[in-house]
């Protein structure tokens, strides 16, 4: 066992992954080791590697053995894992978050941690792929377990708010910024401001929507100004001014 985990290390230095996932699966099938110690060994080896590629095909490696012999705590922690690799790339967005929804069927053998992390990158993830209902549904999973208030939750909360603006449900924004606004992040304010002025333009309650785009317009940052510009020349083409 000694001479396959130092046999591991080596491969691992040269980032071979045909050769990291044959021996490590020697590794885990040697009958000097239990095989719940061996998986879990090689699960804290896989999560100190800072090279991604040895990382995936050790943590890919561990799912595939792990279904094999039945065991979902395994499978869910290495499936979270390549979840949180792989949605890294932007290129294969829908893929990935395909992937991560199967956590869903063994998120009872996560820490509260994990779960967080999970239903709040997810729902950020599906944001950005424009599924607005799972992105709410993920982040009121998250919201019911997370009572500290991180930057995460907060971007998560964001996506949520931006998830039922994008679904025409504008009293459930309104409702939802006066919780988001106060989170402490740079950000914030900001994109508080931009949502409520927003909103009430597509509520079309001009009288209040007016004010606040003429006021926001010289308080926002440089970037977001445009959109108050914006919002204002849709107001005044659409009412002849």
């Amino acid at each position: 066992v000694d001479v396959l985990r130092e046999l591991l290390l080596e491969v691992i230095r040269f980032s071979n992954q045909t050769l990291i996932s044959k021996v490590a699966l020697k590794l885990l099938e040697s009958p000097l080791e239990d095989t719940n110690t061996a998986i879990e060994q090689l699960y804290d080896l896989a999560d100190t590697l800072t090279d991604t590629d040895s990382k995936l095909a050790l943590f890919k490696l561990i799912v595939r053995y792990s279904r094999e012999r039945g065991i979902p705590l395994f499978i869910a922690k290495g499936l979270l894992q390549t979840y949180m690799i792989e949605r890294l790339d932007l290129k294969r967005m829908d893929e990935s978050y395909k992937d991560g929804e199967e956590i869903l069927h063994y998120i009872e053998f996560l820490s509260k941690e994990q779960k967080i992390n999970y239903y709040f990158r997810m729902a950020l993830q599906a944001f950005a792929i424009k599924k607005y209902k799972q992105c709410i549904k993920l982040c009121e999973s998250g919201l019911a377990l997370e009572t500290n208030d991180t930057e995460l939750k907060a971007r998560a909360y964001l996506a949520m708010i931006n998830s039922y603006y994008f679904l025409d449900q504008f009293d459930a924004v309104e409702k939802h910024l006066d919780v988001f606004e106060k989170f402490e992040y740079d950000f914030v304010s900001d994109s508080t401001k931009i949502n409520r002025a927003a909103t009430k333009v597509r509520k079309k309650e001009y009288d209040e929507a007016i004010p606040m785009l003429k006021t926001y317009l010289w308080e926002l940052a440089q970037e977001n100004r445009i959109h108050m510009a914006n919002e204002l020349l849709d107001i005044y083409l659409e009412t002849g001014n």
